[in-house]
């Protein structure tokens, strides 16, 4: 059996030169490296206690989804502003150029519910960091936060310190 790394295309200079995209539609793409993924995103919950999973939208959805499904647990979309139909709030954030709003429900994390945080990817950290203000603010407690992937270079894991953080793929570079 392939790893998981083995399925994760590299495509050099995209979206700029220098830059190595790892493209997870190849994992998507195949039977066996989307099972190979969400198994192993799975494993990594392994004894936990928690009570929902949320995921950012949109690669945390495409994983955080059926690992949801696979162990019994509701899960909780966290979306970009303004998608969301029902009162949210909200959580900022900074982007390399400017800054993004992310939203959850109000209703959707109740006082003391033990949340895991999913998303594909780990690479400043900025993102997840507002996931787990949002978390937080609702009386949740970030439980754990899995990745399917880390790009260490870019330091984001030094944002989320105090948190457990696991990562099935981790690259050193950015």
């Amino acid at each position: 059996m392939k790893k998981i790394e083995e399925y994760v295309r590299s495509i050099p200079d995209f979206p700029e030169k220098g830059i190595i995209f790892r493209d997870i539609t190849s994992v998507l793409g195949d039977a066996d490296g989307l099972k190979l993924a969400i198994d192993s995103m799975i494993g990594l919950l392994d004894g936990l206690e928690f009570d929902v999973i949320a995921g950012t939208e949109s690669r945390g959805f495409i994983f955080g989804v059926p690992i949801a499904y696979a162990l019994g647990k509701p899960f909780v979309p966290i979306r970009k502003k303004g998608k969301l139909p029902c009162e949210t709030i909200s959580a900022s954030y900074d982007l390399e150029y400017g800054c993004a709003e992310i939203e959850m429900h109000k209703d959707s994390i109740k006082p003391g519910q033990r949340v895991i945080l999913v998303d594909d990817l780990i690479a400043t950290g900025g993102t997840i960091e507002a996931c787990i203000r949002l978390v937080e603010e609702l009386g949740g407690e970030v439980a754990k936060i899995i990745f399917l992937m880390e790009l260490a270079g870019l330091k984001g894991r030094d944002k989320l310190s105090g948190y457990d953080v696991a990562s099935i793929i981790t690259y050193e570079g950015n």
